[in-house]
């Protein structure tokens, strides 16, 4: 199980970009499914983007075409370039990483969890 960190987040006013990045630490053999999560007060936590061992992303509705999640040149870091920010992507975001290459579908497969970082977006 590796330890994730996020860093990155902050206050921006819509239309403005933020990057966020998550770095592993812990032993881990391959590069595993990463993802990102949100979530807002009073909201369900959601996926905003998951990465698989080799690259293959998936994002949200609600991010296509804003966001671009990618991997980093550390094994299991993993960054997220959030552009034309809106008030409803304010959330504190989290980094999660599961114990496998390809992404298996649903939250419980994340077995590590970052502490989150803070985006606030202003209208």
């Amino acid at each position: 199980q590796v330890q994730l960190m996020e860093s990155g987040g902050g206050s921006v006013q819509a239309g403005g970009s933020l990057r966020l990045s998550c770095e592993a630490s812990g032993y881990s053999p391959r590069r595993l499914c990463m993802a990102w999560f949100r979530q807002a007060p009073g909201k369900e936590r959601e996926r905003v983007a998951k990465v698989a061992g080799d690259g293959t992303t998936v994002y949200a509705d609600s991010v296509q075409g804003r966001f671009i999640a990618s991997q980093g040149n550390t094994k299991n870091s993993l960054y997220l370039q959030m552009n034309n920010l809106k008030p409803d992507d304010t959330a504190m975001y989290y980094c999660a990483a599961q114990r496998h290459s390809i992404c298996y579908s649903g939250s419980s497969f994340f077995n590590s969890w970052g502490q989150g970082t803070q985006v606030t977006v202003s209208s």
